[in-house]
């Protein structure tokens, strides 16, 4: 278990140094954005949709935080089923109206390998809507070919690319050429969690009310949480 500690270590140490200057670009976007009534819708296709729910109604977390979840595209849906659908070019066209976008939002594509017709198309559709795009992929898949009609990949479309630094496979660790313990979704929860902590971070310093959830957990008022809620649920279904 060590062997995989140090090697996300080595990942964390990576993106830390190479990606702050992105993360930090990225965080005041946010910031202006939601400032002006916008909130972060967040994309991505199997396990990286894992990743937009485990930012959404998040205790400590940013309220103004929307998954865009298309059924077709998730797990849940099946593995093999969210794999095919993710490489159909005509998947978002079918489900766009669940991505509600409006001009300050910002909208965070994640995708391991930036290649794939799915979120390229989600990104497209944001930039058609005047949305500033974010993506979250790993730079190691560069010269993977798109798999998108236009032959352009994710880094290619997006305002801003965070690059997660994690190995062709997902795996860091092998043994006999067989690559296991990935860790793209540790990595892009480390990520995301990084910039939403600057977002606020950067919100208190503007003397702005911070849109943060309490936890449901603890003892406290909940009028808290309800309060921020009734801020956006014309835009966020938290039922």
């Amino acid at each position: 278990m060590y062997a995989y500690f140090l090697e996300i270590q080595k990942l964390m140490q990576t993106v830390q140094e190479q990606e702050h200057a992105q993360i930090a670009e990225a965080a005041q976007l946010i910031v202006e954005r939601l400032q002006l009534g916008g909130i972060v819708q967040l994309f991505g296709c199997g396990h990286s949709q894992l990743l937009a729910q485990d930012a959404f109604y998040r205790a400590g977390g940013l309220v103004p935080v929307r998954p865009i979840i298309i059924e077709p595209l998730t797990l849940h849906a099946g593995a093999l089923t969210s794999s095919k659908n993710e490489k159909d070019p005509t998947i978002i066209e079918q489900y766009k109206e669940q991505f509600d976008f409006h001009e300050n939002d910002v909208c965070i594509v994640i995708s391991t390998s930036g290649r794939n017709p799915a979120p390229i198309d989600a990104a497209l559709l944001a930039k058609q809507s005047g949305v500033v795009v974010i993506s979250l992929q790993s730079l190691n898949y560069h010269n993977q070919p798109s798999r998108h009609p236009s032959g352009k990949r994710l880094e290619e479309i997006v305002d801003i690319m965070i690059n997660t630094h994690t190995p062709i496979g997902d795996g860091v660790l092998s043994y006999n050429k067989i690559q296991f313990a990935p860790a793209s979704t540790v990595i892009g929860s480390f990520i995301l969690n990084a910039l939403f902590g600057e977002v606020i971070k950067n919100m208190a310093r503007e003397g702005c009310a911070l849109p943060v959830f309490e936890s449901n957990n603890v003892e406290s008022n909940r009028s808290h949480n309800e309060a921020l809620m009734a801020n956006y649920q014309h835009r966020i279904n938290f039922n």
